[in-house]
């Protein structure tokens, strides 16, 4: 059975940045990909907001530049799915990780990088449309649709805040609520109904998202009525929620309600020793890929501070 100083669980952003990391400090670090490399970037289209690329850059290409970077420090980057993880609570033991259901690997410290997923309505046409005016985060996305007419799906905090951010960027924003009222705080409703360029339809179901090329409108039922009804709009931002990739984690580490891990304040650690969370997969708040990356770098230089305090020898 192989044994490793370092374990990193996950390929985007922060994944990636513990590996570089990691690797100058010396720990060879192995990643195990997952089934998408490259993480949720790699399904985004312009990056604008990630500091180095002053023209912008578009989210696979940046996800190739961060993977040849970890490999030019001699990061082991491995296609491989960890499907089972049994961690150690004992101080400098080792933990055991299952790839791809058949292989064990040993790792002293394991970086947890597996990020989250955006759920989706599970349309046809968004799928199709995804990248070309169909988006899960207003914050990355919301600049291409400066001026033009947006639509907004969700009825909790995330829908909210998505919806009035955008308001501040479009003209119109209108909010499509499935219920006859909202989920979200009382604070964040408020704040929506009293912005006047953001709609909001009640008991409004999502049947298709419209474009050719680009999103041209979205098809509505009134499921009160049976309505039917076209919004124009050029984008459509689904804001319905994130579920933290973190599954085979549960029972092991301390996570809150949804399963985002929780990280001791200002760490990347966890409550077990030796194991560090990192990106979405604890971090419901921002969600970026420029805090994923930050969080990546902690996470890596508390793996090495970790490796040093128990006196373990690096490996070759």
């Amino acid at each position: 059975m192989e044994k490793h100083d370092c374990v990193i669980i996950g390929s985007g952003p922060a994944g990636y940045t513990a590996a570089i990391y990691a690797a100058r400090a010396d720990l060879k670090p192995i990643i195990y990909t997952g089934l998408e490399p490259g993480g949720q970037l790699t399904t985004t289209t312009d990056v604008e907001n990630f500091p180095g690329y002053p023209e912008g850059i578009m989210g696979p290409e940046m996800m190739e530049d961060l993977r040849k970077q970890a490999e030019r420090f001699g990061t082991d980057i491995r296609f491989g799915i960890v499907t089972k993880a049994e961690l150690s609570k004992i101080p400098g033991e080792y933990h055991k990780l299952t790839i791809d259901e058949s292989t064990e690997v040993l790792a002293r410290t394991v970086i947890i990088a597996t990020g989250a997923s955006a759920k989706y309505l599970g349309l046809e046409s968004e799928k199709k449309m995804m990248g070309h005016g169909v988006s899960a985060c207003a914050i990355c996305d919301g600049f291409f649709f400066k001026g033009k007419d947006v639509v907004v799906v969700g009825g909790g905090d995330s829908a909210a805040e998505e919806a009035t951010y955008l308001a501040k960027l479009c003209p119109k924003v209108t909010l499509l609520v499935r219920r006859d009222e909202m989920r979200a705080s009382q604070i964040m409703q408020q704040r929506v109904l009293d912005t006047p360029n953001i709609e909001v339809l009640w008991n409004t179901d999502t049947l298709e998202v419209l474009g050719d090329k680009t999103v041209s409108g979205v098809r509505v039922k009134n499921n009160q009525t049976g309505e039917e009804s076209v919004v124009e709009a050029e984008g459509f931002f689904v804001a319905i929620g994130h579920k933290p990739n973190t599954d085979i984690f549960k029972g092991q580490i301390d996570m809150d309600e949804v399963g985002y891990i929780k990280t001791k304040p200002g760490t990347a650690s966890t409550n077990l020793p030796g194991v560090f969370a990192t990106g979405d997969a604890q971090d419901k708040i921002y969600r970026q890929a420029i805090t994923a990356a930050g969080s990546g770098c902690m996470g890596a230089l508390e793996a090495e501070r970790y490796l040093s305090e128990h006196e373990v020898a690096v490996e070759g």
